[in-house]
């Protein structure tokens, strides 16, 4: 017969699953990854601990702040933007993916400052390189996917795409790839 609990969680005699265990479990867990509340809850439950157990060890680990979702909102943020060059969208889904309740998700992205455009401009002058090769239209809409995938509205991410466009079209010494027609007199 199948194990159905996670086989690092102790049982006692009575069948059920033992409290310590399940508190090395997740230990083990936020050793390699900083859990939310939520997230701890769901490993508990598949470990195959009662509602009971599940209440009070994530109230015990809140306690102790093992389990802090303010604080892995702030993070995930910052990482997002800092790091990762992501846009307000995409933070938000990946917050809620998490668990992380609205309001601290709301508390998260209000502490940072509202300057999507200058993080989407940052990371497109860093990708036009790249992409003057081809014609304007593929440069543009490539960038603009890139952009929008990361998070950022229709109108920042082709806003940030054809300026950083323009101006790696610039440095580089020339305008865009392929023939213009312009009226002539």
């Amino acid at each position: 017969m199948a194990r159905t609990h996670a086989p690092t969680a102790g049982w006692d005699d009575s069948g059920s699953v033992d409290e310590e265990g399940l508190r090395n479990v997740l230990v083990r867990k936020l050793r390699s990854k900083q859990l939310s509340s939520a997230e701890a809850r769901t490993l508990l439950r598949g470990s195959g601990a009662s509602e009971a157990q599940i209440s009070n060890l994530v109230d015990e680990f809140e306690e102790r702040r093992y389990l802090d979702d303010q604080t892995l909102a702030d993070h995930i943020v910052r990482a997002g933007i800092e790091r990762k060059g992501q846009g307000r969208v995409v933070i938000g889904r990946t917050l809620r993916q998490r668990g992380i309740a609205s309001e601290l998700i709301d508390q998260a992205l209000a502490a940072v400052e509202d300057d999507d455009f200058e993080h989407a401009l940052a990371f497109a002058e860093g990708k036009a390189r790249s992409l003057i090769r081809y014609d304007d239209e593929t440069a543009l809409r490539r960038l603009t996917g890139q952009l929008a995938r990361r998070g950022y509205s229709g109108q920042i991410s082709r806003n940030a795409a054809t300026r950083a466009l323009r101006e790696a079209r610039h440095a580089a010494g020339g305008g865009g790839v392929g023939v213009r027609f312009v009226d002539s007199d």
